[in-house]
């Protein structure tokens, strides 16, 4: 996959060089009535996302980010504009993505296997063939010898582990993942950046993965999109030229890491001092 080496303005502009659209985004809007007033949480925002791209988006809090990956799951329909799935427009939820929240919504009752098989279970998919579909992806993320666990008795990041395979377990086309990571100490979320970039590299998914991490989304992403504060506008679209595959503990000491680090910084440093003020 070779990434454009540059910053990109035009947010139109948002596809990888060769690659179709998976995801399209036309003058998106989006507000709510709170309290009696409207809010607009997106305007005008407009983006693509190519068929196997990693795509990260960063921005201060309240700038529309889980709003935005609301829509393009089809659980939110936008207030105007347009999104289509695949070149088809976006009606209803979508059966074709996955979608990882920061909330553990792991069922307490269920063991590790039976929590992962629930999305097989609502697909009414067989019995043995769930049981050999659930076997194949507790291999996958690492979770061999737990599969009989409760939550309970997981460690955090194990459990996120089992989040994720309940994710994948259907092979969704595209995953949408809400700060997988965010509440997991610094040596665990490095350790399941490096999981998930494997994982990636193996399926190529189309991975639209929301953080207020700069560094995370610089050593995940092939590009990294900046919204500012609400309502949430694209200020930014950073092109990440770091090589691949990355090694995530040695990466950002590399000076393009610095470089890519910068110029996002600079861009969302007056919305995060201004959110923190509030």
């Amino acid at each position: 996959m070779r990434l454009a080496k540059r910053t990109e303005n035009n947010p139109v502009r948002a596809e990888m060089s060769g690659s179709p659209a998976m995801i399209s985004l036309s003058d998106v809007c989006k507000s709510f009535v709170a309290h009696g007033d409207r809010v607009t949480v997106l305007e005008n925002l407009s983006l693509s996302v190519a068929k196997g791209e990693f795509l990260a988006i960063v921005g201060p809090s309240g700038s529309g980010k889980s709003t935005l990956l609301n829509i393009i799951a089809g659980i939110e329909p936008p207030s105007s504009g347009t999104i289509h799935y695949d070149g088809k427009p976006m009606r209803g939820v979508s059966t074709h993505v996955g979608y990882l929240t920061q909330h553990d919504s792991l069922l307490p009752w269920r063991t590790v296997a039976e929590n992962i098989a629930v999305p097989l279970e609502i697909r009414h998919v067989l019995r043995h063939e769930s049981q050999a579909q659930v076997s194949a992806i507790v291999r996958t993320v690492g979770l061999s010898g737990f599969e009989r666990h409760h939550p309970r008795q997981l460690s955090g990041g194990m459990r996120k582990r089992v989040m994720l395979a309940r994710t994948l377990v259907y092979d969704p086309e595209t995953i949408l993942m809400d700060e997988p990571f965010g509440p997991l100490d610094a040596q665990l979320k490095t350790v399941l950046q490096g999981e998930l970039l494997r994982l990636w590299s193996n399926s190529r998914k189309t991975i639209v993965f929301v953080t207020h991490d700069i560094v995370e989304a610089i050593t995940l992403a092939d590009r990294v999109v900046v919204l500012s504060s609400r309502p949430g506008r694209i200020k930014l679209i950073e092109h990440i030229s770091l090589d691949r595959p990355r090694d995530v503990h040695g990466v950002r000491f590399l000076p393009a890491f610095e470089d890519h680090y910068r110029r996002l910084w600079d861009s969302i440093e007056v919305d995060v001092r201004r959110e923190a003020s509030r």
